[in-house]
């Protein structure tokens, strides 16, 4: 069973708490984004979204919605804060990554608002573990604004097959290509490395494929 709240005391109440009876999904979830070590973290009424922001150019998004949680309450339209996903990782996993069979880490998390700290209690076989992490000011991120009337070409991929295809590039290669076609090779990774090309194609019929719309060929490096 996840903590009972802590008490807010005569202070400020907590704009954001949360709680979930095993920390480890929380933790699997932010590993998938966890390429930088800082995150801007926006909670609203709907969940908790992770966004983590490469140069300016590259952003990953994760979120994690309210009915995951066994509770999830918001105080204000939003709130965010930027925290080093780092340390989040770290506290999270203070217990191991991995448990006894029947044992799992119960999450609650706290935080008052701007300028407090992002409070984690976390319990395991009776031991609670209370860890402070201080918040930062959230840096402006990248608005992409993916207009639908705009999109010539949209393919959407099982993530484990692409995985997979990703294993089999050739890593001498300085770039990667992918080119999408509404005719042959409909769907193709390239590399040119140490071995010369290799190309990867799937067809718009493979096992791969969730949703195949191209409306003219485009390859991208």
């Amino acid at each position: 069973m996840p903590l009972s709240a802590p008490p807010a005391g005569s202070g400020q109440p907590y704009l954001l708490s949360a709680s979930l009876d095993n920390a480890r999904h929380l933790s699997s979830l932010l590993r998938a984004v966890h390429f930088q070590d800082h995150a801007t973290c926006f909670a609203t009424a709907n969940g908790l979204r992770v966004t983590v922001e490469d140069a300016k150019c590259i952003q990953a998004n994760a979120f994690i919605q309210a009915e995951i949680f066994q509770e999830f309450a918001v105080q204000e339209e939003s709130v965010t804060f930027r925290i080093n996903l780092s340390v989040l990782l770290d506290c999270l996993n203070i217990f191991g990554t991995g448990s006894l069979p029947g044992t799992t880490t119960a999450l609650r998390m706290c935080y008052r608002g701007y300028g407090h700290p992002l409070m984690l209690f976390l319990e395991e076989g009776g031991v609670v573990t209370v860890c402070k992490i201080n918040t930062q000011e959230p840096d402006e991120l990248l608005d992409f604004d993916f207009c639908s009337t705009k999109v010539v070409n949209k393919i959407i991929l099982q993530s484990e097959g692409l995985r997979e295809a990703f294993a089999e590039l050739d890593m001498t290669s300085e770039v990667l290509q992918i080119t999408m076609s509404p005719d042959k090779p409909y769907f193709r990774l390239s590399t040119f490395g140490n071995a010369g090309s290799a190309h990867l194609d799937y067809p718009r019929d493979s096992d791969l494929m969730e949703a195949f719309h191209c409306n003219q060929t485009q390859t991208n490096r």
